[in-house]
């Protein structure tokens, strides 16, 4: 017994490929459908176009029964983490296309991870295996901690909310990228968030958050998005924290860590008016019906629709001079202020419009060359919305 333990102890020595292999080779069993799931809430975040093939990849972290799953794209990292059966520590990255191509044509059960010492990846099924060649893990983007953070706590439906009624308005003009993000604007007294383009602008504030102090930064559209199709819109809580580069928000087994935008935010309360003396009350739905089916005729490069409000009634019209085409509606409506004619962007009030949850909005203006108001009839006790949009000039 001696002898064959110091055979086989000179063969490790003087074989050290095979001593790797022993150290290296992981093993793992997981449920393909939840695993699938948890990839499709992070998938998002890979490009497919990048200059480091890494960045295609996931990076799965095997600790005993744990697996935790990241994806980043170097500007935003997010994470998820499951159990699994497992008696191996590792790492390992794969990946995603491939990975995520097969779980989606793989029925319920268990699969069974085999990593070999040179990345190799064998996939065992109840019905059948595949290999895929996976990449060392050192190479992989180390992600940002949270140093010198602050931190507090919202719901997620109080965030879900808050990206729903803002990110349509944020600007895709890279020349500003302080309008690619929606502004994040705290308080002790509640969260304010704010979007704009240059033509519109979106403020909508929670009163039921208490932030640690007065403090503001832009977060860009991407991860907003991610979050938005992650997060759940109930009452959940989230541990959100920020420092002077990056926002970490965790929910559950979720987390994720986004680059702030480094810019000014403007100034965007100077171009809200603090007195548009006319207002009228519409019912939304019918409202935006009318819109759609008047910036047909519209000219498709400015989506321009003149609204004629004298009474109680609102005239809109949609023309295209170029191509002769013309179309108008009349439909009722509340009005209190001297007869205007105004023309806005169709496109930009139909999806203003979506923002309000009543069914009935008003409408505050001044002149046909200054900012509309719209807001919702009705607002609740810790919530208030703002959308402000600037108006055409009118064809003469």
């Amino acid at each position: 017994m001696l002898k064959f333990k110091r055979k086989y102890l000179a063969f490790i020595y003087t074989n050290p490929i095979t001593l790797a292999e022993i150290i290296l080779h992981m093993k793992f069993i997981v449920s393909s459908s939840i695993l699938l799931k948890q990839l499709q809430q992070i998938s998002g975040v890979i490009n497919t176009n990048t200059v480091l093939p890494i960045l295609e990849d996931f990076l799965f972290e095997i600790d005993k029964n744990k697996l935790t799953v990241v994806a980043t794209d170097l500007e935003t990292v997010m994470k998820v983490h499951l159990q699994i059966e497992a008696k191996d520590s590792g790492r390992v990255c794969i990946p995603a296309k491939i990975l995520m191509d097969s779980l989606k044509n793989i029925p319920e059960q268990p699969l069974t991870f085999n990593i070999d010492k040179n990345f190799g990846i064998e996939i065992t099924s109840d019905n059948g295996k595949y290999k895929v060649m996976g990449e060392n893990p050192d190479n992989f983007p180390r992600e940002p901690h949270a140093d010198d953070a602050n931190s507090f706590e919202m719901s997620s439906s109080a965030l879900v909310t808050g990206i729903n009624k803002t990110i349509f308005a944020v600007s895709s003009d890279d020349l500003r990228p302080a309008m690619t993000g929606v502004f994040f604007e705290l308080d002790t007294k509640g969260i304010t968030f704010v979007a704009t383009d240059a033509h519109r602008l979106v403020r909508y504030t929670r009163k039921d958050v208490k932030c640690p102090k007065k403090e503001s930064f832009i977060v860009p559209k991407k991860p907003l998005n991610l979050l938005k199709g992650a997060l759940p819109d109930n009452e959940d809580v989230l541990n959100i924290s920020y420092n002077g580069s990056h926002l970490f928000v965790k929910h559950g087994g979720t987390e994720l860590v986004c680059r702030l935008i480094d810019a000014r935010f403007p100034d965007y309360k100077v171009v809200i008016p603090s007195d548009n003396p006319y207002r009228m009350t519409v019912n939304k739905s019918d409202f935006q019906n009318a819109l759609r089916r008047v910036s047909v005729f519209s000219n498709k490069s400015t989506n321009q629709i003149a609204l004629n409000i004298t009474g109680n009634e609102l005239h809109l019209i949609g023309q295209d001079v170029d191509f002769s085409n013309e179309g108008n509606e009349r439909m009722s409506c509340q009005y209190d202020g001297e007869n205007l004619q105004i023309a806005f962007n169709a496109k930009f009030l139909i999806e203003m419009l979506n923002g309000a949850d009543t069914s009935d909005v008003n409408l505050e203006l001044s002149t046909s060359t200054k900012a509309g108001l719209i807001k919702p009839t009705e607002q609740g006790d810790d919530e208030e919305l703002l959308m402000l949009v600037m108006p055409l000039m009118l064809n003469n």
